[in-house]
């Protein structure tokens, strides 16, 4: 065996190796290869007994076998997303799940060889962007799978539905008699039952399709997408992406035990980037503005010379609560003050002016109509209240 010395600097460089082809988006059957390398060398290395020790625990006397039931996190994994997807409004969605243990008998009763399991779960997770023949041909042509075994493996990746599914394929003459499957599709099936108690499972799609590349899953995995409307009455909704994902990993954190205790773990991750941009195209196609501030009022001058009342002025509205703000400049253009609000989504303009002053007034302008109104400086504040928890409809 290799000195600690020398495995430390492998695990280093392969580490390196790994961040990147993450940072050169590579292929994810590349990168999952090399993942997997690493965690190899991570598990020749061992702990390192000169640092401090941790210990995992899990609760006293908590027996998995008898008191555990591992699909209710499961369940609640999806509810959590379920939750957020709805709170955020972004449009219909469907979580599709499946099995990896599924996958595996799936794959096992096809006739797939075992050295081929990863990489043609690789192929199968690409079905949502690629059409079944080109998938086949990826099988075929470049993977070297037989072609009837591909053509068994398609019979089964083409189906999708809820637990009639699961049942269906719990008197299947193949998958039922595969203990990896029939452990998989047992624990469906009490996951859809939690499901319907959660009032969600109208929400939920099993998807044998769904095949997740990642290989330090070890039951469950799920995939949350956004739909489409269709444009006509009868039209299949389309996907839009990925916006969600996890599942569950019994295997992985016990790696990291001395003693290699099976911990079970379950998870989820919400994809920030995709949903920002989904919400981004959709601003654009309905030219919303995006507001990129919480300023309620800009302080303005009509006129030169008027910085000192500006200053406080806006630190009068300050001392009241309003979020107000103003530009830096000396003798701003009055022009250049309204396009800022436009610009920044600033809904109210406080103009100061000579005529104003004499007045005791300040002209208060909504950004959106244009409207200006006249109002008393000590009236101020409460008009800006008014109008902007109305979100400015002057």
């Amino acid at each position: 065996m290799a000195d600690r010395a020398t495995l430390e600097e492998a695990v280093r460089l392969q580490g390196e190796r790994v961040r990147g082809l993450k940072q050169q988006k590579a292929g994810a059957e590349l990168i999952e290869e090399e993942v997997a390398k690493l965690l190899k060398l991570k598990a020749q290395l061992g702990p390192d007994e000169g640092k401090q020790k941790f210990v995992l625990k899990t609760p006293k006397d908590f027996d998995i076998a008898g008191q555990f039931d591992p699909m209710i996190p499961d369940a609640e994994c999806l509810k959590i997303i379920c939750e957020i997807l709805s709170a955020l409004q972004l449009g219909d969605f469907l979580i599709k799940v499946n099995d990896r243990r599924i996958l595996d008998g799936m794959f096992n009763v096809c006739g797939v060889p075992d050295s081929k399991f990863r990489t043609i779960c690789s192929s199968v997770d690409k079905l949502d962007k690629m059409s079944w023949e080109n998938v086949k041909n990826e099988m075929v042509e470049e993977k070297g799978l037989a072609s009837e075994v591909a053509d068994h493996i398609g019979a089964y990746v083409k189906q999708h539905g809820g637990v009639s599914l699961v049942e269906q394929l719990l008197q299947d003459p193949k998958l039922s008699q595969n203990k990896q499957a029939l452990e998989g599709l047992g624990d469906l099936k009490l996951l859809f039952e939690y499901l319907t108690l959660f009032g969600i499972a109208e929400k939920i799609s099993f998807d044998l399709s769904l095949a997740r590349g990642l290989d330090y899953y070890t039951g469950v995995i799920y995939e949350a997408v956004l739909l489409q409307s269709p444009t006509q009455q009868g039209e299949e909704a389309l996907g839009v992406g990925s916006v969600a994902a996890g599942g569950r990993y019994d295997g992985l954190v016990g790696m990291f035990d001395p003693k290699g205790r099976k911990v079970p773990c379950v998870g989820l991750s919400i994809g920030v980037e995709r949903i920002f941009s989904i919400v981004e195209q959709r601003m654009e196609a309905s030219e919303e503005k995006v507001r990129t501030t919480e300023t309620q009022v800009l302080v303005a001058a009509a006129q030169k010379k008027l910085l000192e009342e500006r200053l406080k002025l806006v630190a009068e509205l300050w001392d009241r609560g309003i979020k107000a703000e103003l530009l830096y400049k000396k003798n701003p253009k009055l022009l250049t003050q309204l396009q800022y609000c436009e610009e920044t989504g600033i809904p109210l303009v406080a103009i100061i002016g000579e005529q104003e002053l004499k007045d005791g007034v300040i002209k208060l302008r909504c950004v959106a109509s244009r409207e200006e109104v006249d109002v008393r400086k000590e009236n101020l504040v409460e008009e800006i209240r008014k109008r902007t928890s109305q979100y400015c409809i002057c």
